[in-house]
């Protein structure tokens, strides 16, 4: 039996949460053509965004092996999400990109992101939305948007 007079504790309030996020930009991304995108997806296309780089590179930033890296990135490409190309300034290296269904998946996802905060701001108030983010970052560790090692749990 459950006691109803306690709150819930807060770590199961914070995977409640995510967990939600993460089901409406599933859904999100399904009605938008992308039903296919995996769990590390969403990383590879924020690291790819910023440059092109090598699945050595992209490992690094993962924090994950060059071969656990190359089957991420030989499944995105498969799905049409990633390209290869020669780096112009090393022809024995080949640089990834997103591909143009990758860019499209990347702009479905920041305008879904766009679109929850807002939503937020329109039930709880701006106030509240600036006060949860600033909670949520000291929480984190005052993350910024670059992948942190603590999340492979969640992308991999």
């Amino acid at each position: 039996m459950t006691d109803r007079t306690q709150p819930v504790d807060l770590g199961i309030l914070l995977a409640l949460a995510y967990q939600e996020f993460v089901r409406e930009l599933r859904e999100a991304h399904a009605e938008e053509g992308f039903d296919d995108i995996g769990r590390s997806d969403g990383v590879v296309f924020r690291a790819l965004s910023s440059r092109p780089m090598t699945v050595s590179d992209l490992a690094g930033r993962l924090g994950i092996s060059k071969q656990g890296a190359g089957q991420i990135v030989d499944d995105m490409e498969r799905r049409g999400y990633l390209e290869r190309r020669p780096d112009p300034g090393d022809r024995r290296a080949r640089l990834l990109y997103l591909s143009a269904r990758g860019n499209a998946a990347l702009a479905a996802a920041r305008g879904f992101h766009r679109r929850y905060e807002r939503r937020l701001v329109r039930t709880h108030g701006r106030e509240a939305v600036d006060t949860l983010r600033f909670v949520l970052q000291a929480m984190a560790g005052g993350a910024d948007q670059a992948v942190d090692p603590r999340l492979r749990a969640l992308y991999l």
